[in-house]
């Protein structure tokens, strides 16, 4: 028997989130074909099956924890020479539909009730103490003969049904009026029982308040602490521009076929952003800073984080070089990002590093907003709805697309002029965009 653990995943990261089991228990697996996903810190990782086998117990559901180097399922390897098991027609009955998961020789057989296990795992105890059991009523199923809490929530759920079935339902005894009580004075009239119609009507007309309690999710607890990590950590202060979008969305039309035919990607907007925030950062170094203790670190190149809706939550991975990057391959990076974002398929090293982070809330529908910076970078983008408003042009009333630009900035090391200069720049770039080509 092999057992599954949890891998080393990065230097950082202790703890995982059972993300999805791809395969059942009992289930064939050819050798390195992918068992699980697993959630950690910054992306998705999966474990493969080390050999051809089956997959005999599961042992830490979706969405439950653990941490590397915990036994998380079993493996059986098949025998030297084996070969996957067939379909296999039941003979009793005519024509019946094949099944996949037959019964094998070197499946695991769980321990038989009444012998101690080898040993009772910590959350098995507590269950055990909890229900005032002891570790021989139970069979135990895990490795080794290892007692597992699922071990224990199955015989506790098995036995607690026919008590529950069995018990009498008795008539709640009536209730004697208070006032009597004190006094003294009985009645021998049968006391009057409640209509229970206003009961039903008040049931009927009470609003559903259940709840659902989840574990958050590996991801969305990276997201909580870093966001808490910006406010605290910096002094955060947001300035406010507005674009034309008409000239960019010209050109866009203009050349968007003629795009997709040689690159074999379309043309959107983020590449604009992504060129123009490079020439921003560009003349004002300190936007695209980070400080490091008592220093200040300059950098000259643009790692700028696309932020994208994931699977599992917000996801920011990184454009390395955009600098030196063409439009096409911004675009064709960041389809390809966000085709891996939603199919979690993100790997750690997408999301390391930055020096600039730029996020569009406009697609989900947002006017306006204040994006918080992602540390330890000392600035974010935010880009929002395009929406026709009237605007002062040349001395007349004109109807043109317009978007709100929003930047988010850690004043400890940008000052206002910067910042404010800084967006300028990307509003002069997007309504000219000439400028990316003649740099100026």
């Amino acid at each position: 028997m092999t057992e599954i653990i949890v891998p080393s995943v990065g230097e950082s990261v202790s703890e995982v989130q059972i993300g999805q089991w791809l395969k059942k228990e009992g289930d064939w697996v050819a050798g390195g074909t992918d068992l699980v996903d697993l959630e950690t810190e910054k992306a998705s990782v999966q474990i493969s099956a080390p050999e051809d086998g089956i997959l005999v117990k599961i042992l830490r559901q979706s969405e439950e924890f653990a941490t590397v180097g915990d036994v998380i399922a079993t493996f059986q390897p098949a025998p030297k020479g084996a070969a996957a098991p067939t379909p296999v027609q039941s003979p009793s009955v005519p024509n019946a539909s094949l099944t996949q998961a037959p019964t094998t020789a070197f499946a695991a057989q769980p321990q038989s009730v009444g012998t101690e296990p080898a040993r009772v795992m910590p959350a098995a105890s507590r269950m055990l103490d909890d229900n005032h059991l002891s570790a021989s009523q139970v069979s135990a199923s895990g490795p080794g003969g290892r007692l597992l809490k699922e071990d224990v929530a199955r015989f506790v759920s098995q036995t607690a049904a026919p008590a529950t079935a069995a018990a009498p339902v008795t008539a709640p005894a009536p209730v004697t009026s208070p006032a009597k009580a004190v006094t003294g004075v009985t009645s021998s009239a049968p006391p009057k029982q409640a209509s229970a119609a206003p009961a039903q009507n008040l049931m009927q007309g009470t609003p559903n308040r259940s709840e659902e309690i989840k574990p958050m999710s590996m991801i969305r607890r990276t997201i909580a602490t870093r966001l808490v990590q910006a406010q605290h950590n910096a002094a955060l202060l947001t300035t406010f521009n507005e674009v034309d979008m008409q000239p960019v969305m010209q050109l866009r039309n203009k050349y968007k076929e003629a795009f997709v035919d040689k690159h074999g990607v379309k043309l959107g907007f983020m590449s604009f952003f992504a060129k123009a925030a490079c020439e921003g950062l560009k003349r004002y170094p300190s936007v695209n800073s980070e400080i490091r203790g008592n220093n200040v670190v300059y950098r000259h190149y643009c790692d700028i984080g696309i932020a994208i809706g994931g699977g599992k939550g917000l996801v920011v991975p990184v454009l390395r070089n955009v600098e030196k990057m063409s439009f096409a391959e911004i675009e064709r990076s960041i389809g390809e990002f966000s085709s891996r974002a939603t199919a979690n398929k993100l790997m750690p090293e997408d999301l390391e590093g930055g020096t600039f982070t730029i996020s569009n809330g406009g697609i989900y529908g947002s006017l306006l907003s204040t994006p918080i910076v992602n540390p330890p970078q000392s600035g974010i983008l935010g880009l929002h709805s395009i929406q026709e408003r009237p605007i002062a042009l040349n001395g007349e009333v004109v109807i043109r697309p317009m978007m709100y630009l929003a930047l988010t900035y850690d004043h400890r090391v940008i000052d206002g002029r910067e910042a404010v200069t800084f967006l300028k720049t990307i509003k002069e770039v997007i309504e000219d965009p000439s400028r990316l080509f003649l740099e100026i």
